[in-house]
């Protein structure tokens, strides 16, 4: 069968030969039994394990649910026949299972031969509850709907190679500050700016991704969507109230890239203070908002309060407020090339901490990537550029911090500045 390339599959594998417990998290439909698929695939093919020890259990099959729960020792016991032999137990959709995280350290505890790789839908489910029963006994990863890249390489490889050559160099850039050298003319922005706006239109969902019409793949959104009210708000969470869940987050669709307004949110939805923040954790903790926080040093001018607020994908942000139009006519394209900015700048969360800066004069940087060392601003200026134009917030910024370097991104120019010692790389937003 042929799959989408999923860049997590790479850093799983390297954690395969471990003992540790693999987890796989992420939102409903991002992927992670294709990926469970996947990684039985490449072990059986490339390290050569039978098929018989590689053994896949779906907790939403409620017969194996049932027997795993009543006596999930022995029901593992049944599929390793040979102690001397090494197995790989693959459970999908673990957040069915009460008390999965306890489950989990009594079999790692029991069976020295297996390799445990779990998926589940909810971090709520998965990561909250067990996470006091796996310390040093689990490694967790999240898969999330497709990266720009992956949505390339599923849609045209040579865009996509095209796109990862350049998007190489900029990473380098902001990691290392390593320069490079921008082509001039570039005869691929354009290409790359037709997918990039149907991947900010319709997100990165695999089914969304696979879906040949408009049509088809605004039914995928809205099931997508109903699915997670029903089974992760509803029947997990218990959270009864939909059409205040619905409300809230068509509210939160109209406000990305903006600071939150705790008590607009709590007129609108008719609801109360520790409800929405309540509400807001949860949505956070199922992946469907980030919510991004101030950077502050200087304590007197620069504001500690609200964070602003984004969305891990497009098509469930369009779908919640039924726009699905094309870019050059939405009043709202700026700011999801900033919702876009956040979501690819996730390489970075090893290395800086991500904030956005802002004023009591009201003078504010879209993002701050910060770290003990140095300090990068990026801005993001989704227009038309035909020279290397600076913002009165990032030059106010450079001066008072003066970070080694600082990007702006744009639509399609290429361009380079320094304001005193600060190297600023215009890149277009195709390559981050």
């Amino acid at each position: 069968m042929k799959y989408f390339e999923r860049i997590l599959l790479d850093e799983i594998k390297k954690w395969v030969e471990r003992r540790e417990i693999i987890i796989i998290k992420g939102p409903r439909q991002s992927g992670k039994t294709t990926l469970l698929e996947m990684l039985r695939e490449w072990l059986h093919k490339k390290k050569k394990v039978r098929d018989e020890n590689i053994i896949y259990l779906n907790f939403e099959d409620r017969e194996v649910l049932e027997k795993f729960t009543l006596d999930p020792k022995n029901f593992i016991k049944s599929f390793i026949p040979d102690k001397r032999e090494r197995y790989f137990i693959l459970i999908d959709e673990a957040q069915y299972c009460q008390e999965i995280g306890q489950k989990l350290k009594f079999l790692y505890d029991s069976f020295k031969n297996i390799k445990f790789i779990v998926t589940g839908s909810s971090s709520l489910e998965v990561t909250s509850k067990t996470a006091k029963f796996l310390v040093g006994r689990a490694f967790s990863f999240e898969l999330m709907p497709f990266s720009f890249y992956e949505f390339l390489k599923a849609k045209d490889e040579r865009m996509a190679r095209i796109f990862l050559e350049k998007n190489n160099e900029v990473k380098k850039f902001i990691l290392e500050g390593k320069n490079f050298e921008f082509p001039s003319p570039d005869i691929f922005v354009k290409d790359l700016l037709k997918y990039w706006e149907e991947f900010l239109i319709f997100g990165g969902y695999p089914e969304v991704i696979k879906a040949e019409s408009e049509e088809e793949k605004k039914i995928i959104l809205k099931n997508i969507f109903s699915t997670y009210l029903e089974k992760d708000i509803v029947s997990f969470l218990q959270i009864t109230d939909t059409i205040k869940f619905r409300k809230l987050i068509a509210l939160l669709s109209s406000q990305i890239g903006s600071l939150i307004s705790y008590e607009k949110l709590t007129t609108s939805t008719q609801g109360y203070f520790k409800e929405i923040i309540k509400l807001l954790d949860i949505l956070q903790q199922t992946y469907i908002i980030k919510l991004l926080r101030p950077f502050h040093k200087n304590l007197v001018t620069e504001l500690r309060k609200n964070p602003k607020i984004y969305f891990i994908d497009f098509g469930i942000r369009n779908y919640s407020i039924n726009n699905f139009n094309a870019l050059e006519i939405r009043t709202d394209s700026g700011k999801l090339a900033e919702n876009f900015v956040l979501n690819e700048l996730s390489f970075v969360r090893d290395e800086f901490f991500l904030n956005f800066w802002r004023t009591t004069a009201k003078a504010e940087v879209d993002f701050i990537l910060n770290n003990i060392n140095e300090i990068i601003p990026i801005e993001v200026k989704f227009e038309e550029m035909k020279r290397e134009k600076l913002g009165r917030s990032l030059f106010s910024f450079i001066n008072n911090y003066q970070p080694k370097r600082a990007i702006v991104i744009t639509k399609n120019f290429w361009g380079e500045r320094k304001v005193n010692k600060t190297l600023i790389k215009f890149i277009p937003i195709v390559y981050l």
